[in-house]
């Protein structure tokens, strides 16, 4: 019940607001209309800028008589305002788990349902009180129009004069007394930010980006940001499912079915997507031309989202490839997604080639290859030459493993080297030392993947490469984190005044812990003890989410408003932040140590069930951290949403100077 409670409580105080809403809107209507020649609009000239109190001058110093409305203004201080303020019982029900989630799920979309309500009617409520606003500023305009007298220009001039003054940087060492007939602190009520919410910097003004170009990414990253809020939509039902294993009785909604759904869609629809959609301003703009080809992006568009619709719809009814993590998709809807890579290699290649400057920078070194082993790997994992017996084993620890490293974390690396040194506005430390990480990388985590068969009946040699790999993947992880870290030097300060720079900084660590980690699991003694327990689930999160996600975010978040000119509200990023991070820790460190626990008691021989009873708190907590997770991306695709469109408030101030403008021009 206490989903119906949220959901009662959130469309209570929805329809508090928007009563608010039109309360003001109507109370503002009912003035104008008893009163229409009464409103006083000199509280306006309060906050006039430099700019427009020299346009009313120019006004005024044209008159050469004194009007009566001059005689009534004192002093711009004391301008007077005289505007109006605005069967079975219902407790053995309520005691199943399946009645609980059902009545959880059909809370979901009835409280989607009451958000988009609430969203449309106070979208048009804001749009009749902007045509208020609208035609109160041109009763504005009117006003301004008629404003006459010798004594309420010398009041403007004074107050233009203090607007314009500029600090001498030597003002502590005087002796004046404490006024603001300099006008320093004359907007501070209007102007101070939220007192809980640090005041980020805003982006800088950049050329604008080629608008096709700006179309296509932005659609890449809005099909990226669906495919996050469907596929962990998806996971966090199946993570209440280990909690509430009877929620529902339907085959393709079962476990077996839906876990794919919810990796695949994340992988292939969320991260590839956000990361081709970064790559396609990134490659271009490292190599100081125009991308060849936006045909052939929105052709990599429609292709991978294609695969990923007609992926989706055939494991919920139970068409798969069979048995193998990861490449769930049958043949024919990976080759929709290998088709897409193609294209893009090309239009990259061709971008790359067509470059006016002599030297690669290591972004695209980086995206470029990430390409085109993605295209190996899928290529290697479907071909069925080699796909039998142990042969088809080997190739599942490859692909598994090449998936992630070599396609996932190769090509967020090179968005990582272009978006880090251009949000710091500095250099990357080390060229040297990304070349190190990008040639180490594909020497040793080509190698890593059949560690996840330790103990299995491949070669034993084979095994011993993998854990060698592993081993040496050291080098690339401390190289990159170090690269990375050091270009933060001297500008940590910097990070206060940001909201990408924290998701930056929160997967280079991840980057650093996680992939150690890996390292840490591929060891015989300790494969022993974490390999088939939730710990992998825990270490997949903690690299794919923690890694790819946080920097895809930092990335979208920096690009974004270059694009669009749209900035996201600070505190919403600040949720999405938060969650994510809390949420992931949430998800990560409870499974990490239960899992620990299993694996000794499984060493004990202790009876299997005993393991899995023990395990339920922590899955409890796997529960929790996800919904933070999904919370938080609802947030992110909220923001997204910011960045796109514009809130269209009227500016009173600007719109009837506009209209003065208008009316001298026709007179």
């Amino acid at each position: 019940m206490l989903s119906v409670g949220i959901v009662a409580l959130v469309m209570a105080l929805g329809v508090l607001f928007i009563a608010v809403l039109i309360k003001n809107v109507v109370q503002h209507d009912l003035i104008n209309k008893i009163n229409p020649g009464r409103q006083d609009y000199s509280r306006y000239l309060h906050n006039l800028n430099s700019q427009q109190i020299s346009l009313l001058l120019d006004r005024m110093g044209k008159k050469q008589h004194l009007g009566v409305i001059a005689l009534a203004m004192l002093s711009l201080v004391s301008f007077p305002s005289h505007a109006q303020s605005s069967q079975p019982t219902a407790d053995s029900l309520l005691s199943q788990g399946g009645i609980l989630i059902t009545i959880v799920l059909i809370s979901i979309p009835v409280l989607a349902g009451a958000i988009f309500l609430f969203i449309k009617i106070t979208d048009t409520l804001n749009r009749y009180r902007n045509q208020q606003r609208v035609a109160e500023a041109g009763r504005v305009a009117v006003y301004l129009g008629g404003i006459e007298g010798e004594d309420l220009a010398e009041t403007l001039q004074r107050r233009k004069d203090a607007l314009d003054f500029v600090l001498s940087h030597n003002e502590l060492s005087g002796a004046l007394t404490a006024n603001d007939h300099k006008g320093l602190i004359n907007n501070v009520e209007h102007e101070a930010s939220l007192p809980f919410v640090a005041r980020k910097r805003k982006a800088h003004v950049r050329p604008k980006v080629d608008p096709q170009l700006s179309r296509l990414v932005t659609w890449f990253i809005i099909t990226a940001t669906f495919w996050l809020v469907f596929g962990t939509t998806v996971g966090e039902y199946i993570g209440i499912k280990f909690v509430a294993p009877d929620a529902d009785q339907f085959s393709w909604l079962s476990f077996g079915r839906l876990r794919p759904v919810h990796t695949n869609a994340v992988f292939w629809g969320w991260a590839s997507l956000a990361m081709l959609g970064l790559g396609n301003y990134v490659v271009p703009r490292v190599s100081n031309t125009k991308l060849f080809s936006i045909k052939l992006g929105w052709y990599t568009l429609i292709l991978i989202n294609t695969a990923v619709v007609l992926g989706t719809l055939s494991l919920m009814a139970g068409i798969n490839n069979g048995g193998g993590e990861y490449r769930e998709y049958i043949w024919p809807v990976m080759l929709l997604f290998g088709i897409g890579l193609l294209l893009t290699l090309i239009n990259y290649f061709k971008t790359v080639a067509s470059r006016t400057t002599k030297e690669i920078y290591i972004s695209n070194w980086y995206i470029v290859s990430s390409v085109i082993f993605g295209i190996v790997i899928a290529v290697v994992a479907y071909v069925p030459v080699w796909q039998n017996g142990l042969g088809e084993t080997i190739i599942q620890g490859y692909y598994m493993h090449q998936g992630v490293g070599m396609w996932f974390m190769l090509f967020t690396l090179g968005i990582v080297y272009y978006f880090l040194p251009q949000q710091l506005n500095k250099p990357i430390y080390s060229y040297s030392l990304g070349i190190l990480a990008f040639w180490t990388q594909i020497l040793f985590y080509t190698l890593i993947g059949t560690h996840h068969f330790v103990f299995s009946a491949i070669p034993w040699w084979l095994q011993t490469v993998a854990i060698v790999g592993s081993v040496g993947m050291i080098i690339p992880v401390v190289a990159g984190t170090t690269n990375f870290l050091l270009t933060f030097k001297g500008a940590w300060y910097k990070i206060t005044d940001s909201y990408t720079l924290p998701f930056f900084l929160t997967g280079i660590l991840f980057y650093f812990t996680g992939s150690l980690q890996g390292t840490a699991e591929a060891f015989r003694s300790t494969n022993l003890l974490w390999h088939f327990t939730d710990f992998t689930v825990a270490h997949s999160h903690l690299t794919m989410y923690g890694i790819i996600c946080f920097l895809l975010w930092a990335g979208i978040y920096a690009l974004m408003p270059r694009i669009t000119g749209q900035e996201p509200p600070q505190i919403t990023v600040g949720a999405h932040f938060w969650l994510a991070l809390i949420g992931l820790l949430f998800y990560t460190i409870p499974l990490m140590y239960g899992s620990t626990m299993r694996g000794l008691m499984w060493m004990e021989a202790k009876p299997f069930i005993d393991s899995v009873s023990f395990m339920a708190p922590f899955w409890l907590w796997r529960a929790i951290g996800g919904s933070l997770m999904w919370l938080s991306h609802l947030f992110f695709a909220y923001n997204l949403y910011r960045m796109m469109v514009s809130p269209g408030t009227v500016d009173i101030k600007e719109t009837a100077f506009e209209k003065l403008k208008s009316i001298d021009h026709v007179s």
